[in-house]
């Protein structure tokens, strides 16, 4: 009640004057964007490929048509450039990876895509040679002091191989010290490395299982066999070890029962404190593979309105241009990775916001417009960003962030990934509410969803920031239709080459989508409100050191 009555007092009456006032959003010049930069010409738009040449382009000449101002890096003389220079390290696996498992004399072969995806080695060596590593389950590598919860109770790990459940403790519960069924940062395969990197360990594998990851195999496979790309690190093996890989789980389910264990018994077991890793004696594991690296330059794409009043006050909105760009070929043989939806989609829906605000007098505080690069390779261009912002983010008002909205037709309601315990998500359900929608929680809080787009690294410096997310009680076919349309898409499409523009596809319910989040940046931009994080929230202490700078 008392998030409700905020958002209700930050929507005031002066405010509500711009949703009558607000322009429409045309489905049909999104669905022309989204056709463009998914079409096979911009060849699935990997970072520092032939694809991102032309999609910097194509941004960079809509922003200028909708007449925007170049706000990316200070030139000399002053002026800014169309672009965020991001420099990147680019890593690829050089041929072929040669990894098995020996339980006593059986040679066990991990083929690459198929039992095993092993991403390349993102610590600046020309090769992987991992020659008979012991395999320890560490549960699900967390160690998390102020939960009283440590998963390695000090063994020795360095030079072996951990094997680490993906998603939280409690996750099966769903009651716990993380958060129930909601995936905390402990949960994400991000941390997974992380941690096993900062215990010395020669390499990982995380068991991939459909429901606490949240996908299939297929986007495991396709995410982590690609081109990998890191932001420029002097001691990148504090973050990465030697080898980071996927398996299946009836490989290690296997394993597990070579190494005379059973896994669904230490799987229950990991989900206590009292939990200690267990080795898979008598197996060790063996893995020979090049890389080829080199540092690249990506780009962010940024253009902004002016602020008439506070130009200083920024509001942004951003949107990821890259996708995975050429990979391993599907079924029907197609090695590009389109990406319409992730994330052609978001980027339609900046240039087109872009071009409501400019249909518009100037608002009182700036509006950025922010195409970042490399959300596919681990949120680098929004991490890039934040850490080198091109506005200060003490100074900007919130980060509205735009990722793979539905294309099924207008819904009831809307969502965000994650509650962020944020003011911006309660005026994006006040806005709903005006327009006689309803907002639902993120359906999926153990996906992680929060963690897992272009807002998290504006959430870590303490910015107050949201990813919208298209609503699935459809007004054509309510949820039944909503769900069935989005499973459709996670499991045919997403991560896959069949991620394709559609002539058939209903984008009314994204340009209505849009609809909300154009009056929520429009409120805002010519306001004196500041959005806050609420209580409970971590990262409410970050924004509140820096409010003396905020007037």
């Amino acid at each position: 009640m008392k998030r409700l009555l905020l958002a209700t007092a930050l929507l005031a009456a002066p405010m509500l004057a711009h949703a009558a006032d607000a322009p429409k959003i045309d489905p049909a010049k999104l669905s022309a964007h989204i056709k463009v930069l998914s079409s096979d010409a911009f060849e699935g738009r990997g970072p520092a490929t032939e694809g991102e040449k032309k999609t910097v382009a194509y941004i960079i000449e809509h922003m200028k048509a909708v007449g925007l101002t170049p706000a990316g890096d200070v030139q000399k003389g002053g002026k800014r450039s169309w672009t965020q220079n991001v420099p990147l390290g680019k890593f690829q696996i050089d041929g072929p990876v040669r990894a098995h498992v020996m339980a006593g004399t059986e040679h066990i072969a991990l083929t690459q895509g198929e039992q095993v995806a092993v991403r390349a080695a993102m610590t600046n060596v020309d090769a992987v040679a991992i020659k008979d590593a012991p395999l320890v389950f560490v549960g699900y590598g967390v160690k998390a002091p102020e939960r009283n919860w440590d998963d390695f109770k000090g063994m020795d790990l360095k030079g072996k191989i951990l094997v680490v459940l993906i998603n939280d403790p409690d996750f099966e519960t769903g009651a716990g010290d993380f958060g129930g069924k909601a995936m905390t940062y402990y949960g994400r395969w991000t941390y997974k490395y992380e941690e096993a990197a900062r215990q010395g360990a020669a390499g990982v594998l995380i068991v991939h299982e459909t429901a606490p990851a949240s996908y299939g195999w297929n986007t495991v496979k396709n995410s982590n066999t690609n081109v990998m790309f890191d932001i420029v690190r002097k001691e990148p093996t504090k973050v990465h070890t030697s080898m980071e890989a996927w398996i299946q789980r009836d490989t290690a389910v296997d394993l597990f029962k070579k190494a005379g264990l059973d896994f669904d018994a230490l799987k229950k077991q990991a989900q206590t404190r009292d939990f200690k890793p267990v080795e898979l004696k008598g197996l060790t594991l063996s893995a020979d593979y090049k890389v080829k690296h080199e540092v690249i330059t990506s780009h962010n794409v940024a253009g902004r309105i002016v602020g008439t009043k506070y130009p200083n006050e920024t509001v942004i909105y951003s949107a990821h241009w890259d996708h995975l760009g050429v990979g391993a070929p599907d079924a029907r043989g197609d090695k590009i990775y389109n990406g319409a939806i992730d994330n052609a989609d978001g980027v339609a829906a900046i240039l087109e916001l872009a071009r409501a605000f400019k249909s518009r007098p100037a608002p009182q505080r700036s509006i950025l417009f922010l195409a970042v690069t490399a959300e596919e390779k681990g949120l680098l261009g929004s991490e890039y960003y934040s850490a080198n912002p091109l506005f200060p983010t003490a100074t900007t008002v919130g980060d509205i962030n735009i990722d793979a909205l539905s294309a099924a037709g207008p819904a009831k309601d809307i969502t965000t990934s994650g509650d962020g315990k944020v003011d911006l998500q309660d005026m994006l359900v006040a806005k709903a509410k005006a327009h006689g929608r309803y907002f639902t929680p993120d359906p999926l809080p153990q996906a992680g969803h929060f963690y897992r787009s272009d807002h998290f690294p504006f959430a870590k410096r303490g910015v107050p920031a949201i990813s919208i997310g298209s609503g699935t009680d459809l007004v054509n076919g309510g949820k039944e239709a909503g769900e069935k349309a989005e499973a459709d898409y996670t499991d045919k499409r997403y991560h896959q080459p069949a991620d394709e523009w559609s002539a058939d596809w209903d984008l009314s319910g994204q340009a209505a989508d849009l609809g909300l989040v154009y009056e929520v940046g429009a409120d805002l931009a010519n306001s004196r409100v500041w959005p806050q994080w609420q209580a409970g929230s971590e990262f409410k202490a970050l924004r509140d050191k820096t409010a003396a700078q905020r007037k």
